[in-house]
């Protein structure tokens, strides 16, 4: 169900403190801290003695000693301190999961370590750009498989009613999508031209009159978007258009990390072209998009209960297809690192 060799979002870099604490991810529980110099940490969060989880324990210094009977565990998961006489058991380990911290972010790879590579991390232009604002907000917890989310988000379909008071236009409902294929993931992508700016982008762009606007919704394996919106005045837009000087962009980067099968966390934040120093327009942007974002939460989590509890066979559209190949080839890649491991075992 899940690739594993690959990086997932384990937190926001302010959520991880010197405390000792459990996430999870890919269904595997994981204890996560800081060190005295402040370096991220993680490691499998069960003792190998009986279990206890090690966030149930203590920090010492840069170790952690279980709560039970004190085995104690440096950084890369070797037991350095056992109670009794003798030598501490060879197999008195733990995982230890490779991190690394980028755009706040705290990056957790769940495969083999000797493959993970920080340079494929999901590359964010933009980011801590003078030019550019940022808003963000807190991460979600969502009750829905994490390929529904990417199904969400490979779907400029579902704004047309999904989110009416936001995001939402009429050219949203039929205006033709196109599906690409990239190396590392699916695009679909429309341009609807001579439209009326949708609510939320309304209040943000800085020209009057209708628009040409671009949806471009790109999901990367495993589970990273890019939500690229672009309004510019009626006539500059298009594949080949001259872009106005007062083109609105604003990029929504989401994060999504499967914490079970039922279960994801989602992380988001938005870049914008504009008014970078503009407190007051970053809250009001967060504020509508965690609302929009709310929208999709109460139907996704509805949705996973339909396709748990169906009774008969659903169906697909043709707007679907973005979605459907997205999840065809992470299917075939999940296949093939599993030939891959059992291979190797």
């Amino acid at each position: 169900m899940f690739l594993k060799n690959a990086w997932y979002v384990a937190a926001w870099s302010s959520e991880i403190t010197r405390d000792l604490q459990q996430i999870r991810v890919l269904n595997e529980k994981i204890c996560i801290f800081r060190t005295e110099d402040g370096e991220v940490i993680a490691l499998e969060d069960a003792c190998p003695h009986r279990k206890l989880p090690l966030s149930k324990g203590r920090i010492k210094g840069d170790t952690v000693e279980c709560g039970y009977h004190g085995l104690t565990f440096d950084c890369a998961g070797q037991c350095v301190s056992a109670p009794g006489k003798g030598r501490i058991p060879s197999n008195a380990k733990v995982k230890s999961y490779p991190i690394h911290e980028k755009y706040d972010l705290v990056w957790i790879w769940m495969g083999n370590p000797a493959m993970a590579d920080a340079s494929e991390i999901f590359e964010i232009e933009h980011y801590e750009d003078p030019d550019w604002g940022i808003n963000r907000g807190a991460a979600m917890e969502i009750n829905c498989n994490y390929l529904y989310m990417t199904d969400n988000l490979l779907d400029p379909t579902h704004v047309a009613w999904v989110h009416q008071s936001s995001f939402a236009q009429d050219a949203t409902k039929d205006a033709p999508l196109s599906v690409k294929k990239t190396e590392d993931g699916i695009i679909v992508h429309r341009w609807m031209m001579d439209v009326e700016p949708a609510p939320f982008y309304k209040k943000v762009v800085e020209f009057a009159g209708n628009c040409d606007r671009l949806q471009h919704y790109e999901v990367r394996y495993p589970s990273h978007a890019l939500i690229k919106a672009v309004f510019t005045p009626a006539g500059t837009g298009g594949p080949d258009g001259p872009l106005h000087g007062q083109t609105f962009v604003m990029d929504s980067y989401n994060f999504m990390t499967p914490t079970s099968e039922k279960e994801t966390r989602y992380y988001w934040f938005q870049l914008r072209n504009i008014r970078p120093d503009d407190a007051e327009l970053s809250a009001m942007m967060t504020e509508d998009v965690k609302h929009a974002f709310e929208e999709d939460l109460a139907i996704l989590e509805e949705v996973q209960t339909g396709m748990d509890e169906k009774t008969s066979a659903h169906i697909d559209l043709n707007i679907d297809g973005g979605q459907l190949r997205f999840r065809r080839q992470l299917e075939a890649m999940v296949a093939e690192e599993a030939m891959v491991d059992q291979a190797m075992a």
